[in-house]
């Protein structure tokens, strides 16, 4: 995404934990004629956020998109799961988002201008027994706060919506999705019968970042080869 929103000529600003990969997506974006900037952040401390967005605003004096989608998971059975493995994912899924929200969000509020993209889940929205009820909660918690920001920030211009992806090879996901037994879930589950590819949550994310979506608030946007609708 930050891709698409550099071709689409857009000064991309990357935040996050690692500097290597940070480095890297800033030279592939300015290779290809792109501008890039990027800062490092934990989306799970308080302080961190502040700063970054204060250096933002003094440099650039406004945003226009800010797009979430830092997550991860740990998971395990309900009957089994660990404290620590639900605050975990609590903390970086859910209260991360509000975080953003709140700072992001206030800024956009002073400007009257500002479009919020959350990435949830279509695990936010169906339920499985994939051992995961931690995340499902947490990407549920992500649509709801999508849709509360968006009344409260609507009459100050600020769109707030969340996009939900089905299965899509990442970082995180590459070595489960990718198994022959979970080929076979996503070939009864979703109807495309296939997983998501690069590139394919890009408009979603280009779509709900323009200028002329100024009506589109609250939305929770599958992206999921049709496995909701099969539901």
């Amino acid at each position: 995404m930050a891709r698409a929103f550099a071709q689409a000529g857009a000064l991309v600003i990357v935040i996050a934990r690692r500097e290597d990969k940070l480095r890297a997506l800033k030279e592939e974006i300015e290779n290809h004629g792109g501008r890039a900037q990027v800062y490092l952040l934990d989306v799970t401390k308080d302080e961190e956020i502040t700063k970054v967005v204060d250096e933002i605003i003094n440099e650039h004096g406004k945003v226009d998109v800010m797009v979430n989608s830092a997550g991860s998971a740990k998971g395990g059975a309900i009957t089994e799961m660990t404290y620590e493995a639900w605050d975990f994912t609590l903390d970086l899924d859910l209260t991360a988002a509000f975080r953003l929200t709140r700072e992001f969000g206030r800024v956009m509020k002073e400007k009257g201008y500002g479009r919020i993209i959350h990435i949830a889940s279509m695990y936010g929205i169906l339920a499985t027994n994939q051992q995961q009820a931690a995340y499902h909660t947490a990407k549920a918690g992500v649509i709801q706060l999508s849709r509360a920001a968006a009344a409260e920030l609507a009459p100050y211009g600020v769109t707030v919506n969340s996009i939900c992806p089905g299965f899509f090879p990442t970082e995180l996901t590459q070595d489960s999705v990718t198994t022959d037994e979970f080929q076979g879930y996503v070939n009864f589950s979703v109807p495309m019968q296939r997983l998501g590819r690069d590139g394919e949550l890009n408009s979603a994310a280009l779509f709900l970042g323009a200028k002329e979506s100024s009506y589109v608030t609250g939305v929770a946007l599958p992206v999921d080869g049709g496995w909701s609708s099969s539901k």
